[in-house]
Order: structure tokens, then C-alpha cells, then sequence
């Protein structure tokens, strides 16, 4: 694997700190001196949910974007809403959100590229407020000329208000429901190390 390879997969791999717990889980019953610093974390590019065992005295903070290779890192794993402090699932709306601000160009391409999942199911009927009338006026629009940005979106449709926080909804259905049949955005890859 190349040196550009091994960075690619390290960064998509990268996660945004939620919540840190510098003295462990609570219902870890054993001693504060046995217990690690750990931390909360929402992975960037697929929405998965970290927590990270972080070393003592590790330089790691509130909102910190990090690697599991970087230096303080111990261990990684992945897991689920229910597994997160009440912190970190305060914090998520506001991840997810500034998560789609920095790449808006691939949400606004999801718009531009979703597809039908089967012959009475599209991708776009998936998210919430859409329906068959809205989607059919996003199909429509985006065969004259692909999307923009979010602005470009709610100005060609009639009635689709808010298409970022529409995306910010469905990230948080799949996010806390883990008996969903259909993923768009969550990724449910393995990262126990």
C-alpha cells in the first residue's frame, strides 16, 4: 500500500471529539487510578460512533479531530447511541452539522446522485419530508443541471425547505436507531483494535 493510500484510508478513519471522560466510564468499578481517560467520538466520513481509550496525560480535547494512530490513542472500538454519554448525544447535532458544512459538495452530490433502491423505493424518499411529489421535483431539477450547494437545492425545488437539516435528521435516525433496514449515511464498519 502506497504512503498516499495508507493516508487516505488513515483519514477516513479520522473522528471529531464529543465528549471526554478523563476519568473513565462511571459504571467502571474499578479504582480512579486503574480507569483510562476515554473519549466520545463521531467518525467523519461515515458517522460511525468511537470511543477512543485515551493515555494519561494525552493532549486530546473538546471537538479535536483525530486518527486512530495518533499519539495519545491507545485503543479504539466502535459503538452505539446507546453506548455514548448524554454529552456526546447533546453534542452529535451540532458534529453532524458542521460535519456536512465542511464537505457540503457531498451532500449536495448525494441529491445529485441518489438512486432508487428498488422498484417503489428511493433514496430520497429515505430522508424526512420527502416524498413521492418532492422527489419527483428533485429528479426533474437535477436533470436540467446538477445541484450547487444547499442554496442552489431549496431555491429549484418548490417546498423542499432546509435541505442541509433534512440530511442532519436522517444522520440522527440512523444514528440512534440501530434496527433501521436501510443506511444512507451510517456506516457500521469494525474498528475494534
Amino acid at each position: 500500500m502506497s504512503d498516499a493510500e495508507q493516508s487516505s484510508d488513515t483519514d477516513d478513519r479520522r473522528v471529531v471529539v464529543l465528549d471526554l471522560l478523563p476519568n473513565g466510564r462511571a459504571d467502571d468499578d474499578r479504582p480512579p487510578n486503574r480507569k483510562s481517560p476515554l473519549a466520545y467520538c463521531l467518525g467523519e466520513a461515515d458517522f460511525s460512533l468511537v470511543e477512543l481509550t485515551l493515555a494519561d496525560e494525552t493532549d486530546i480535547g473538546f471537538s479535536d479531530r483525530v486518527r486512530p494512530d495518533d499519539e495519545g490513542v491507545e485503543r479504539f472500538r466502535s459503538v452505539t447511541f446507546e453506548d455514548v454519554s448524554s454529552a456526546a448525544r447533546s453534542e452529535l447535532e451540532y458534529a453532524v452539522e458542521d460535519l456536512i458544512d465542511r464537505d457540503e459538495r457531498r451532500f449536495v452530490d448525494f441529491y445529485n446522485d441518489a438512486q432508487p433502491i428498488s422498484l417503489r423505493l428511493h433514496q430520497l424518499n429515505l430522508l424526512p419530508g420527502i416524498g413521492k411529489k418532492l422527489r419527483n421535483s428533485i429528479l426533474d431539477e437535477r436533470k436540467r443541471t446538477p445541484f450547487e450547494s444547499f442554496a442552489d437545492l431549496e431555491e429549484r425545488v418548490a417546498g423542499l425547505h432546509r435541505p442541509k437539516e433534512i440530511l442532519v435528521e436522517r444522520i440522527l435516525e440512523e444514528l440512534r436507531d440501530e434496527d433501521l433496514k436501510y443506511r444512507i449515511f451510517v456506516g457500521r464498519e469494525p474498528t475494534e483494535e
